[in-house]
């Protein structure tokens, strides 16, 4: 199975990236060309939007990693929005994430994102 991934600018500091498919070895790379521009870039907040994704092995958690680690370097934050079940199965059997970074629905990331930008003042 092949990942596709679509970039949108949410705001001027906020990019959402909606994932479909398998997030294996072999898409790894794909999602490494499409993430690492935006990990590069001026970006505060990176969405990831897991309602597609169907499975993720080291590989992809590998990145992810990476990538939390990159938002955290630059005062950032890489976050999780509709995580499937067999996925969230995963990121819990690692212990992968913290549950604040983890979101069910857009409207529950919405609060958090106006809660944040009202804690930092912008």
């Amino acid at each position: 199975m092949s990942l596709t991934i679509e970039v949108w600018q949410r705001d001027a500091t906020t990019k959402r990236a909606v994932m479909k498919g398998a997030l294996d070895t072999e898409a790894q790379a794909e999602l490494k060309a499409k993430l690492d521009p935006i990990l590069a870039s001026d970006v505060k907040a990176l969405i990831l939007d897991l309602a597609g994704l169907s499975y993720i092995n080291s590989a992809g958690l590998q990145y992810l990693f990476m990538a939390r680690r990159v938002m955290e370097a630059k005062r950032g934050c890489l976050l999780l929005l509709n995580v499937q079940p067999q996925v969230q199965k995963v990121f819990d059997i690692v212990k992968a994430l913290p549950a604040e970074s983890v979101f069910t629905n857009v409207e529950e990331l919405d609060r958090y994102l106006a809660r944040m930008q009202q804690a930092k003042g912008e």
